[in-house]
C-alpha cells in the first residue's frame, strides 16, 4: 500500500473532527453579526471612535476592525500599511471577510470543494472584553491582560471568525483579540522579480503573513488601552500554524517588546529555504511544487496555453518589472488556483528565515541567549495528534461509506502513537529544554481528552481520541461549533467532565496571561503547574473520568521513541520514513543520522540542507 507524505497533514488547522466524514456540509463554527450597537461599548481609538455590541457569554465584542489597508493592487506583496483614520463612529458589528483560500467546511470559507473564496480586503481583527461600561474602562495598573489569538490552517486556510473569544474574556477578565492575516501565496511568497521593486528589507523577505501579525501586535500596543487592556501585558497564543507563527514571533527581531508571554499549541518551528520557496520543482536545487516559480509557470501555461518548456522560455524573456506587474494583474483566485489541490489545505513554502523578519537559523535561535525574544512560554500537544492526519488513510480506516470502519485498528493505534510522541518531543519537550537552558520558564502540557461517543458502531474515542486541534474548544470554553453534525462529539454524557476540564484549562491560560506563570489557575485551587525543568514536568489535561488534570513527569525521549519505532517491523520502511519526516516538519530535533537507520528512506531536499 502506497504511503502518502505526512507533511500536508501535519500543518492542518483546527478541525471539527467529525466533519471529516459527515455527509452534511455544515460550518464548523457559528459566525454571527451583532444586531445593534451598544452605546456602552463606545471607545475612542487613535484612528477614530468605534462602537461594538453585546457578544456571546455576556461579553462585549467589536468585530471586523480594520488594522491595515487592504493589501490589493500595488500593496499586494508589500509591507502592510496601517489602517487610515475614519470619520464618524465606526460600527464594528460583523466579522471581516476571510482571506483568499480554498473553500472548505472546516476552515473559513464555504463553497464547492476545490474552489477559491475569500477577499483580499481581509486584514481585520476582533476584540472581546468583559462587559465594561464606557465610563469604567480600567486605566493604569488596573488594565486587563491581553490575549492575541493566531488561528491555524497551515497558513493557507482559516479565519478568525471561527474562534469565539467571549467566554475566555469574561471568565478570565482579559481582553481577547483574534486576528486575520494573509494566507497561502498571498501571505508567503519569495520571488526575485518582486524583490527588485521592494521598498524595504521586510518586503524582500516574503513573510507578508507574519508582517501582518506584527502590524496587528503594533495595533494592540497603540489601541488596546482604549478597551481596558494593558499594552505591557500581551500574550500571543495559537494552535497548529498559529503556534508555528507564535514560535516565529519569538525569533523575530521585529517582535521584540510587542508581546510578553507565548502559548504554542501543537506547533513548532519549520522555516522554508529560499530554494524551496522560489525554485522550480525540477531545478538542480529543487523547489516546492508550490514555489513562487511554479505559481508563475502555472499562470503562464494556463493563460497562453503553453507547455512547461514554453512557459519557462516566456518567463525568461520577461523583465522583473514585467513579471511583478503580471502577477499583480491577476486576481487572488487565479493566484491560489494556480496550485490546485485535492485536499482541504494546499501547503505552500512559508516562514523564511531571512535574517530580517525571522532571525537566520530558525529553531536554533532558541539555543542562543540573544537569538530570541525571551519570555515565559507554555508549549504542548495533544496525546493523539496524528489520528487527525491519518484518519482517512485507507490502510487503517475505511471512510468510503457513511460510517467509518477500522481496517487495521492495532496498526493504526501504534502508528499514530509513535508519530504523536515524536510531535510531543519535537513540538514541546525539546524546545522547552532549550528555552529553560536560557534561564527562562517553560511550561509543558499534554492534552488527553478522549471521551467522544460511539456512533453507529464507530468508536470515535479510538478513531480520534485527543486528536490534533481537540484542545481548542476547551481553551475558549466554547463547544457550539455549528450544526447538529458538527457538535455530535460533545454529548450530554461528556458534558460535565469537559466543562470542568475547560474551566481548568481556561484558568491556567488566564493566570499565565496575567502573571507569566500558570500556577494554580485563576481560581487558585488547581494543582500547581511547575516548569518543565530537569524533572521534565508536564501538565496532563484529561476529564475527571480520565484522571483529571494533574502534573506528571514526561517519560518521552527522542532517541528512545525512534528506536522503538525502528524496532516495530510491522510499520515497514514506508511507515518508518513517514514518521522520520514527521519530526522535521515540526522543525526540531532532526539529525541526518536518523536516516542512516533506514537507508531506503530518501531525505526530502530540505533535509539535506548544509545548515542542518
Amino acid at each position: 500500500m502506497k504511503f502518502r507524505s505526512l507533511w500536508p497533514r501535519i500543518v492542518c488547522c483546527l478541525v471539527v473532527v467529525t466533519a471529516l466524514w459527515c455527509v452534511a456540509c455544515e460550518q464548523s463554527s457559528k459566525i454571527y453579526a451583532i444586531e445593534k450597537a451598544n452605546p456602552q461599548t463606545k471607545r475612542t481609538l487613535p484612528v477614530g471612535e468605534i462602537v461594538g455590541g453585546d457578544g456571546r457569554y455576556g461579553a462585549y465584542a467589536w468585530l471586523g476592525i480594520p488594522y491595515a489597508e487592504p493589501p490589493v493592487g500595488d500593496l499586494r506583496w508589500r509591507d502592510p500599511q496601517p489602517a487610515k483614520p475614519w470619520a464618524g463612529v465606526h460600527e464594528a458589528l460583523s466579522f471581516g471577510a476571510a482571506c483568499p483560500q480554498y473553500t472548505s467546511m472546516i476552515a473559513g470559507v464555504s463553497g464547492p470543494r476545490g474552489t477559491v473564496g475569500g477577499d483580499e480586503d481581509c486584514l481585520s481583527l476582533n476584540v472581546f472584553s468583559p462587559p465594561i461600561a464606557a465610563d469604567a474602562v480600567p486605566k493604569g495598573d488596573a488594565r486587563l491582560p491581553v490575549m492575541l489569538w493566531i488561528h491555524g490552517g497551515g497558513n493557507s486556510v482559516g479565519a478568525a471568525a471561527r474562534y469565539e473569544g467571549g467566554h475566555l474574556a469574561t471568565t478570565q477578565k482579559a481582553i481577547v483579540v483574534t486576528v486575520q492575516y494573509r494566507l497561502g501565496p498571498l501571505g508567503w511568497f519569495r520571488l526575485a522579480a518582486l524583490r527588485a521593486s521592494a521598498k524595504t528589507d521586510t518586503e524582500r523577505s516574503g513573510n507578508y503573513g507574519l508582517l501582518d501579525i506584527l502590524l496587528a501586535l503594533r495595533w494592540v500596543h497603540d489601541n488596546i488601552a482604549a478597551f481596558g487592556g494593558s499594552p505591557d501585558n500581551v500574550t500571543v497564543f495559537g494552535e497548529s500554524a498559529g503556534a508555528k507563527n507564535t514560535y516565529s514571533l519569538l525569533i523575530s527581531p521585529l517582535a521584540k517588546g510587542l508581546f510578553h508571554r507565548a502559548i504554542a499549541e501543537s506547533g513548532g518551528v519549520y522555516c522554508s529555504s529560499a530554494a524551496e520557496a522560489e525554485n522550480f520543482a525540477d531545478a538542480p536545487e529543487p523547489g516546492s511544487t508550490k514555489s513562487s516559480g511554479e505559481v508563475v509557470l502555472a499562470l503562464l501555461q494556463d493563460e497562453f496555453n503553453l507547455d512547461r518548456a514554453a512557459a519557462k522560455r516566456k518567463l525568461g524573456g520577461m523583465s522583473p518589472a514585467a513579471v511583478a506587474a503580471y502577477l499583480r494583474s491577476k486576481s487572488a483566485k487565479q493566484i491560489i488556483a494556480a496550485t490546485p489541490t485535492k485536499k482541504t489545505i494546499a501547503i505552500y513554502p512559508q516562514l523564511f528565515d531571512d535574517g530580517v523578519v525571522i532571525s537566520s537559523g530558525c529553531a536554533r535561535n532558541f539555543q542562543r541567549p540573544d537569538g530570541w525574544n525571551k519570555m515565559p512560554v507554555i508549549l504542548g500537544t495533544t496525546r493523539d495528534e496524528a489520528r487527525l492526519f491519518l484518519f482517512r488513510d485507507e490502510r487503517f480506516i475505511r471512510t468510503d461509506g457513511l460510517i467509518p470502519q477500522f481496517v487495521h485498528e492495532d496498526l493504526y493505534l501504534r502508528t499514530t502513537a509513535f508519530i504523536s510522541k515524536m510531535m510531543k518531543v519535537a513540538g514541546a519537550d525539546l524546545p522547552a529544554a532549550a528555552i529553560q537552558a536560557q534561564q527562562q520558564d517553560a511550561f509543558v502540557y499534554r492534552f488527553d481528552w478522549d471521551e467522544e461517543p460511539t456512533l453507529y458502531g464507530a468508536d470515535l474515542s479510538k478513531m480520534f481520541g485527543a486528536a490534533h486541534g481537540m484542545e481548542v474548544p476547551f481553551v475558549f470554553g466554547h463547544f457550539d461549533l455549528g450544526g447538529k453534525m458538527a457538535n455530535m462529539i460533545f454529548t450530554a454524557d461528556n458534558r460535565a467532565g469537559r466543562l470542568a476540564l475547560s474551566d481548568a484549562v481556561m484558568g491556567y491560560w488566564g493566570e499565565f496571561a496575567r502573571t507569566g506563570k500558570p500556577g494554580r489557575g485563576t481560581s487558585g485551587n488547581l494543582p500547581e503547574w511547575a516548569p518543565f525543568g530537569s524533572a521534565r514536568n508536564h501538565m496532563v489535561f484529561a476529564a475527571p473520568k480520565g484522571g483529571g488534570w494533574r502534573l506528571e513527569k514526561s517519560d518521552l525521549d527522542d532517541k528512545a521513541v525512534i528506536a522503538a519505532m525502528l524496532a516495530d517491523k510491522a510499520l515497514g520502511v514506508a511507515g518508518q520514513c513517514e514518521m522520520l519526516q514527521s519530526r522535521v516538519y515540526i522543525g526540531w530535533g532532526f539529525t541526518k543520522e536518523d536516516y542512516a537507520a533506514v537507508p531506503e528512506c530518501k531525505p526530502f531536499p530540505y533535509h539535506a540542507r548544509a545548515d542542518l
